[in-house]
């Protein structure tokens, strides 16, 4: 059985428009996730390690402060198009479109008030909660009016995170979660202990501004080969990398598989990330610097935290050979991805 409370977070400023934040509260007897109508924010996630103790393995803030100011994305929903479009720039149906430029020279997660910054209208179901927002023709420079539901649904050690959408004129589209995870508990130094997997033969080769450049590359015999297990800090050292931040591909089913695991030795903590998603997004907090006060006033440096973004591919809108991110009137983007959590 899941528990599902609701209960006020906090008011937006005025010059933000104003209006309630609330919190939902999922419990079940091993996940209690706390997630936000403003950007369908997961603010926390706790889970059990081996010693059947609870800790909270999400970054994020204690107050709504937090979220209303700066912050790298932590735990929300970004959109339209999660990750980066070159430039800002494509062209649907012969008609270029330009965003705004708020990554360098590209448009990243929606771009200056993307769906993170933004108050969604949430119903309360038996086991989770959806939230429903309008996108209005428009909006950061996108076509259409798009119709969006994000549903949260928790089931034991399962959390499941559904998105949909319809739109009126034919529109990019790429919806994902942007947590920051750390199952050793938020606020822990680094994640070096952790061991990571991600089931991709071939990942995405990026230029100097995080865009791909075209290629889809073998993992094979380089350091993006996590197809078995590794130990995170001793693979950034022995590849000498400085982190990551690729796209790595998965199989082209649209069914549920399974796309990547991260385990803490330690504590006994493990995630496995299930997806119909076309591309995972592996971030290990390279851009955190310890500047950000987090929850129980502690910093979040750099390496900190991991996320396992399920996606389509970065800048698809612009490269024929990538799946498609193009939703057209009349269509239904529906994907989702599912979050297990478990301890041995």
């Amino acid at each position: 059985m899941t528990e599902v409370k609701r209960e006020v977070f906090g008011q937006m400023p005025r010059e933000e428009g104003g209006g309630m934040v609330e919190r939902f509260i999922l419990k079940s007897d091993s996940v209690k996730v706390e997630i936000l109508s403003l950007g369908c924010i997961i603010a926390a996630l706790e889970t059990k390690g081996r010693d059947g103790e609870f800790s909270d393995v999400v970054l994020g803030f204690d107050t709504l402060e937090g979220y209303t100011r700066k912050h790298p994305f932590f735990g929300a929903v970004v959109g339209r198009v999660a990750n980066r479009i070159a430039k800002g720039r494509f062209t649907v149906d012969g008609k270029e479109y330009q965003l705004f430029l708020n990554n360098g020279p590209n448009s990243l997660h929606g771009g200056a008030r993307g769906f993170d910054k933004v108050l969604w209208s949430p119903q309360v179901l038996p086991n989770g909660v959806c939230f429903f927002r309008l996108s209005p023709d428009g909006e950061e420079g996108y076509p259409g009016d798009l119709k969006v539901w994000v549903t949260y649904t928790l089931s034991g050690g399962e959390l499941t995170i559904n998105y949909r959408a319809q739109t009126s004129k034919t529109t990019p589209i790429n919806l994902t979660n942007h947590a920051y995870f750390n199952l050793a508990g938020q606020g822990s130094q680094d994640i070096y202990d952790h061991e990571i997997s991600i089931e991709a033969d071939s990942y995405l080769p990026v230029d100097d501004t995080k865009i791909p450049t075209g290629e889809v590359a073998a993992v094979q015999g380089t350091g993006f080969d996590l197809r078995q297990p590794v130990e995170l800090g001793k693979h950034l050292q022995k590849f000498r990398l400085d982190g990551f931040d690729h796209n790595f591909c998965l199989q082209q089913v649209q069914a549920r598989r399974l796309a990547a695991r991260a385990r803490h030795p330690p504590t006994g903590r493990a995630m496995e990330v299930h997806t119909t998603q076309p591309g995972i997004q592996f971030y290990t907090g390279n851009n955190l610097d310890g500047s950000l006060k987090g929850k129980g006033a502690t910093t979040y440096p750099k390496h900190s935290a991991f996320c396992l973004e399920t996606q389509n591919w970065p800048d698809a809108v612009n490269k024929p050979r990538f799946p498609s991110a193009l939703l057209r009137p009349g269509e239904e983007y529906n994907h989702t991805t599912w979050l297990l959590f478990s301890a041995a």
